[in-house]
């Protein structure tokens, strides 16, 4: 697995450079964005193009093995140790794919501020992929990621097009409704797994020969219910920041809005309030007199 991971690493490496040269580099250029959206949108770009791939072959995995239309066997027959070579080769393909994400933050000059945040999500990434791997719950594992990689496509998508047109926040909307659902699922799926599937396996004991390493633990209520609290408060942490984030965008809309209505109104106020333009001098009786109280017309001069 290791030889196999160092491999398609070099290949991801490879197809983030031809992505980043034959498809973004190009379409930078006409956009003419600053540093700091030439950045954001570069990584948006190869994330949107991730995405979609694993969407598309997660979907056809899940499809292919049952996984949908038998809800059961997320937990049935655990632990499932001999994996069919399309869900293993998906699952060794992610893990290449975010471990060639550590070199790709030096090579695309990424900026120090933004470095914390992406080793984050990467180590996220790495975790959850890889614990889902090696305890034998690649099932579950799959579910989660279609859900996961659903709503970050279109997040990412939605700051792409934010990028060629500053005016277009509809697919904000789209996402904002994508994330909501998929956190509801997301939660269904941990309750039904870890609350009732797995508590049900008919092996029990510790076998770490044969992949069972926790399902033993599920029989106590205490322990389970702890599992369950830790991913409730987990989910709300990110709803939290979900909802955080809407609000200030939300807030920044309106803020600009009303910006541009007051724009609007003192322009039209100043138009309406042109001076009007008026003759040299005063006027006496009818007459324009000059500034120095002499009449402005000129004098008929006497012949000598």
């Amino acid at each position: 697995d290791l030889v196999t991971i160092l491999f398609y690493i070099f290949i991801a490496i490879i197809l983030h450079a031809v992505v980043q040269e034959y498809a973004l580099d190009k379409i930078n250029r006409r956009l003419h964005l600053s540093k700091v959206k030439h950045s954001k949108f570069n990584e948006s770009g190869q994330l949107v193009a991730f995405h979609l791939t694993s969407v598309i072959w997660c979907l056809y995995v899940v499809v292919t093995e049952g996984y949908i239309s038998n809800p059961r066997s997320l937990w049935e027959n655990y632990p499932h140790v001999y994996l069919p070579f399309q869900v293993k080769f998906f699952y060794l393909c992610q893990l290449a794919y975010w471990l060639h994400a550590l070199p790709e933050l030096y090579f695309q000059k990424v900026r120090k501020e933004e470095i914390p945040r992406q080793l984050r999500c990467i180590a996220l990434y790495l975790v959850h992929i890889a614990g889902a791997y090696l305890l034998n719950l690649t099932r579950l594992g799959l579910i989660l990621l279609l859900l996961q990689y659903l709503a970050e496509f279109f997040f990412h998508m939605a700051r792409l097009v934010y990028f060629t047109d500053e005016n277009n926040e509809k697919l904000f909307n789209v996402w904002a409704v994508v994330f909501v659902v998929t956190r509801l699922f997301t939660l269904t799926l941990y309750i039904l797994v870890m609350g009732f599937g797995l508590p049900r396996v008919e092996n029990q004991a510790l076998d770490p020969e044969r992949g069972n390493f926790f399902s033993f633990l599920f029989n106590n209520i205490l322990f389970r219910m702890s599992v369950l609290l830790l991913v409730c408060l987990f989910q709300a942490s990110v709803m939290w920041r979900f909802i955080h984030f809407q609000l200030r965008r939300w807030r920044e809309y309106w803020n600009e809005q009303s910006s541009r209505k007051r724009a609007a109104a003192t322009a039209g106020t100043k138009q309406q309030a042109k001076p009007l333009k008026r003759d040299s001098g005063y006027h006496e009786n009818g007459v324009v007199k000059a500034e120095n109280g002499t009449s402005p017309r000129t004098k008929k001069l006497k012949s000598p």
